[in-house]
């Protein structure tokens, strides 16, 4: 009796992990259309951007649903699509291409100042010059799984100036001071460390060569010996990328990158961004 129910229970448990396996299906993608991209402006046409006309649309672009399907059904998950903007000739290899992403969407419309900010900060187009761009959208699911790419459009584009991002000191002149600079951090009423003094290279660029001690933190300031007024980082204190960054008037400590060494600092109020790159 006792031999029987052992087996009666061995025999349940064989039914019970073949029932199990049977269960598991393995979800595969079995089709899907890639998008097809349009747009409110002509392909190779040129798009709108006027600053005294910021506001208005510059351009929409549409596209279709690539309609996922798998061999349990239609999909019911999201889907994210990932626009790229970049040069005529870079193929999306750019390291300042810009990416836009849509979340379940299938349309994105950007203002002419939207746009000429992609473009003009965001690509670094020179102003008030004709240049030609493409831009291609890749639709996917989850973590960049089961990629469709769209046609590639190209549109001709003017980017116009824009007045700077930060304000420039009204001094014309920029120090760095902080731990991470060799003179440590300014005290109020202190004299000027010309060693830490920026040059001017335009009214919206400055630049200087220095040391920076390792994983220190550095701002910025219109007047040295004063702390009435000063430029830091956007975000919180030290948060930035110490390679470079956005920054702002009032803004918070930046930090230094981690190696101890020379470093040239190129700040650009224009676009309101910093680089710190080894010299």
């Amino acid at each position: 009796m006792k031999l029987k129910s052992l087996y009666l229970a061995f025999a349940a448990l064989v039914l019970g992990l073949t029932a199990c396996k049977k269960q598991e299906t393995q979800t595969v993608l079995e089709e899907g259309t890639a998008p097809a991209l349009t747009a409110s402006v002509a392909n190779n046409a040129q798009i709108p951007l006027d600053y005294y006309v910021r506001g208005n649309n510059a351009i929409t672009f549409n596209w279709t649903n690539p309609n996922y399907r798998f061999n349990t059904g239609a999909s019911s998950q999201g889907v994210t699509y990932r626009m790229e903007v970049d040069t005529l000739g870079a193929n999306f290899t750019n390291p300042r291409k810009r990416t836009v992403t849509v979340t379940n969407g299938v349309s994105k419309s950007f203002t002419q100042e939207e746009f000429n900010d992609l473009l003009y900060t965001g690509l670094q187009l020179k102003d008030s010059i004709q240049h030609t761009i493409q831009v291609r959208l890749t639709a996917y699911m989850g973590n960049n799984a089961a990629q469709l790419s769209s046609n590639t459009m190209t549109f001709k584009v003017t980017p116009y100036d824009i007045p700077p991002k930060v304000a420039p000191p009204t001094t014309g002149r920029l120090w760095i001071t902080g731990s991470a600079t060799p003179a440590s951090w300014m005290g109020g009423g202190d004299a000027p460390v010309a060693a830490q003094e920026f040059t001017r290279l335009s009214p919206t660029k400055y630049e200087l060569t220095v040391r920076l001690n390792g994983g220190q933190s550095f701002l910025l300031v219109p007047q040295y010996g004063d702390w009435g007024d000063k430029y830091g980082y956007t975000g919180g204190g030290n948060a930035n990328n110490v390679n470079g960054d956005e920054f702002k008037r009032g803004g918070n400590d930046l930090k230094a990158p981690n190696d101890t060494r020379n470093y040239k600092i190129t700040v650009d109020f224009k676009l309101g961004t910093y680089t710190v790159t080894p010299a």
